[in-house]
């Protein structure tokens, strides 16, 4: 098992370092195929299949894509199918069974590791081809390749062919500076996931499992504590991964800047998911008609990109819902008068108060296992009685006072880091210009405090790899 979280992952990615400056620049592209081969066959040997039969199906189409316009939508389909087939009716099977009685045929096969990601960059290929911005790839290895990039398989962040592959074959040679600097990247990517993700995990499952027996406070606190976990785990991930991106000299999308010190949603976006972000404005929203167009046309393709986001998160109503709320929550910013002078001065701290509330609620509506149980965490909320949130922490989930104290100096040190790069200070050029010895013991004592503050026992899986 090469999952991410596991230390089999960094012994791979150290070997693959080594290997890539050891390969000839020309053939690396190859390395990278067969690393993304290793790494997916570890995880999931049936979805490989299913990403080698899509793979060549858009590959074989996007030959043509250009000139015929059946071969681009025989290409659209292959790319979304798996997406369609084995995400969402499925779910709609359930839904139908449950609701009916209805029996349908429904696949084995669930769902492929990173389905939600392997189909979007296809279609991404695909459409670019078709637009003539990238040239058809005659080598079905290198679309392969691609697709499979196992940096970005499980939670992106999601690539464009003509950025990434090129890459692949650019003769970037060893330096020690990058290398250490996207080895800190790394590790501090595992301190968010490890410190700070897997121990809020505890207390988010333990208030989303039954909100009605837990006071307001408490459930304030655990839908607080999953923006900040979801945060530090998904953030967490990109930085390993862009690290390990470094190490090997490749330039991959940014998929975070300081989400939490937004002022509007439209700035949260632009913050949050980045990658997603930009796949929707390209594909969805644009060929929609952006906004080009009258008011009312503009806030109806906010609402649809944010529904399609919605449901390439999940088939559920909540995901739905989630969608919809930040499509709409952008459209109404489009026609504040103040919605300019809310992102400078002191009236920027009001707009971050208020874009995280937002961000709290809906997200709250993601988390939740149906509607229902997120009306009952909302009513909670509203008529809960208590304020036991700092007191009773055993409620929560956690065993000693010591882990929630752990817990909230993890938080701390992730807020006090971004407020940091938010400032335009990087801790890792501050670390690069300080003396030897006093940094040596900086990363002694980073080490210290993650092997002392790491939940290592009760921590999972990433938890945009089930997206």
């Amino acid at each position: 098992m090469l999952a991410v979280t596991s230390p089999g992952f960094v012994v791979f990615a150290a070997v693959l370092v080594g290997l890539w400056y050891l390969c000839a620049p020309a053939r690396r592209w190859q390395l990278m195929l067969g690393a993304s081969v290793v790494f997916y066959l570890s995880l999931d040997w049936q979805g490989f299949v299913v990403l080698v039969l899509c793979a060549l199906l858009v590959w074989r189409a996007a030959l043509r894509a250009r000139e015929r316009a059946v071969c681009f939508g025989v290409g659209l389909a292959a790319a979304l199918a798996p997406l369609l087939l084995l995400k969402y009716y499925v779910a709609a099977v359930g839904g139908l069974h449950n609701l009916f009685g209805l029996r349908l045929w429904q696949p084995a096969v669930l769902q492929p590791l990173g389905v939600g990601y392997f189909t979007l960059q296809l279609v991404g290929y695909l459409v670019d081809v078709r637009r003539g911005v990238s040239p058809a790839q005659r080598n079905f290895g290198k679309v392969l390749c691609f697709a499979a990039f196992f940096l970005s398989i499980t939670q992106g962040p999601f690539q464009r062919y003509g950025e990434l592959m090129p890459q692949l074959e650019r003769p970037t040679r060893w330096e020690k500076t990058r290398a250490w600097r996207g080895a800190l990247r790394c590790f501090w990517g595992y301190f968010k996931k490890v410190v700070v993700a897997d121990r809020a995990a505890v207390v988010v499952a333990a208030a989303f499992s039954n909100p009605t027996t837990l006071d307001r406070t408490q459930l304030l606190l655990g839908t607080v504590l999953y923006s900040f976990q979801l945060y530090a785990d998904f953030s967490g991930y990109t930085d390993i991964v862009l690290g390990v991106g470094q190490m090997l000299g490749l330039s991959l999308p940014e998929n975070f800047r300081q989400p939490f010190l937004s002022a509007t949603v439209k700035e949260l976006w632009s913050r949050w998911h980045q990658s997603l972000s930009r796949w929707l404005k390209d594909y969805v929203y644009i060929p929609l008609g952006g906004s080009r167009c009258s008011a009312l046309r503009r806030d109806a393709n906010l609402i649809l990109t944010f529904l399609v986001s919605g449901l390439w998160h999940g088939a559920g109503l909540t995901y739905l819902l989630w969608g919809f709320l930040h499509g709409l929550f952008q459209a109404l910013e489009n026609h504040l008068p103040w919605r300019h002078s809310i992102t400078r001065g002191w009236a920027r701290m009001v707009g971050i108060a208020g874009t995280f509330s937002i961000f709290v609620f809906t997200f709250t509506i993601f988390r939740a296992s149906s509607l229902q149980n997120a009306g009952q965490y909302f009513a909670g909320i509203l008529h809960n009685s208590g304020h036991d949130a700092l007191s009773n922490y055993w409620e929560l989930g956690l065993t000693t006072r010591q882990e929630q104290l752990f817990l909230f100096a993890g938080l701390a040190i992730l807020i006090a880091v971004d407020l940091l790069h938010e400032a335009g200070i990087s801790l890792t050029e501050v670390l690069a210009k300080a003396p030897r010895p006093l940094r040596w013991i900086l990363y002694e004592g980073a080490l210290l405090s993650f092997l002392l503050m790491g939940y290592f026992l009760g921590g999972g899986g990433f938890l945009y790899a089930r997206y």
